[in-house]
């Protein structure tokens, strides 16, 4: 049975420093009007990301055969040695020239308070890659991406009748309401978390059940309060899995939607994807950083076993 997945979305590094402090403390407010701050930051990580990058590797961990789709820059070299180690397809990662990889700056203080800046650099041309480029696959993801790359993609996937989720992500507000529903439409799975879903009820004037009949399957995650699953007129609560610390929740979606990719490649039902994703966003919030949890698939089964039951996969 082919276990390969297209995955359509963001590829990118996250330059994370932390800064020994608070922002509050050196923001004054009747100086707002002109800010010129510098904040010190003894640690620095860089680290992989990208919705693309992250899923495909949290998809490799449960046994599937991820194909990120993506344009990447210069950069992108120890990104790839990453990508071999682990042994992930490349083949459908487009290097652009004289571009950067898309790469998110982040500075944190000792309060979680985050500044942060994206520079898109080569996903602004991820639309030249057509997801034929892929091969035959099992199913597919759209994700956050250049937004004619998301629209382009979502077709693309439509057309080749391979069942795909939809995952717009933080992307959501680069859309109109009806360029939103004629995505929805093409998709047989959306995905959102549920501020994600509210902002798309607010652009499209639909509500939750009327967005849910236009998919055959919608899923609302609702990080540590678990997620909603509603198919066929019926709502399932997945209760989450409580994770064994707490580090860093960044990824946690992503790792999530792997074990929804693994449902569609199988066949099983997508309510037990989602127990599978609860299972992997548990494990990936443990770990600081989006790709470096490393359990053995062994473990992610006897994880999902204790919380759900049989496996299914």
């Amino acid at each position: 049975m082919s276990m390969r997945a297209a995955i359509a979305a963001s590829m990118a590094y996250d330059t994370i420093m932390v800064f020994e402090g608070q922002f509050t403390d050196h923001i004054l407010p009747d100086q707002i009007h002109k800010i010129n701050l510098s904040f010190l930051s003894p640690n620095m990580r860089r680290e992989y990301g990208g919705c693309a990058g992250n899923i495909a590797y949290n998809y490799k961990l449960v046994g599937g055969e991820p194909v990120p789709i993506g344009m990447v820059g210069d950069d992108f070299g120890p990104y790839m040695e990453h990508y071999q180690r682990h042994g992930i397809d490349a083949s459908c990662l487009v290097q652009a020239k004289d571009q950067y990889t898309a790469q998110c700056f982040i500075v944190t203080d000792l309060h979680n308070n985050q500044l942060a800046g994206f520079h898109p650099g080569a996903m602004g041309a991820s639309a030249q890659i057509p997801v034929s480029q892929a091969g035959r696959v099992a199913c597919g993801l759209v994700g956050p991406d250049a937004k004619d790359a998301m629209q382009l993609h979502t077709q693309q996937m439509a057309a080749s009748g391979v069942p795909f989720i939809l995952d717009p992500g933080q992307n959501i507000p680069l859309f109109s309401g009806a360029e939103l529903l004629q995505m929805i439409d093409a998709a047989p799975v959306l995905v959102c978390n549920d501020y994600e879903a509210e902002l798309i009820a607010d652009k499209t004037g639909e509500s939750l059940d009327q967005l849910a009949r236009r998919v055959e399957t919608l899923i609302v995650t609702r990080g540590a309060d678990g997620s909603l699953v509603m198919h066929d007129g019926h709502r399932q609560q997945v209760a989450p899995v409580r994770a064994v610390d707490v580090k860093d929740p960044t990824g946690c979606g992503d790792a999530y939607r792997a074990g929804l990719l693994l449902a569609l490649a199988k066949g099983v039902p997508l309510l037990q994807g989602a127990q599978l994703g609860s299972v992997l966003g548990a494990i990936k919030i443990a770990v600081q950083g989006c790709q470096n949890h490393q359990p053995t698939l062994s473990e992610i089964r006897s994880s999902y076993e204790a919380h759900y039951g049989a496996w299914p996969f």
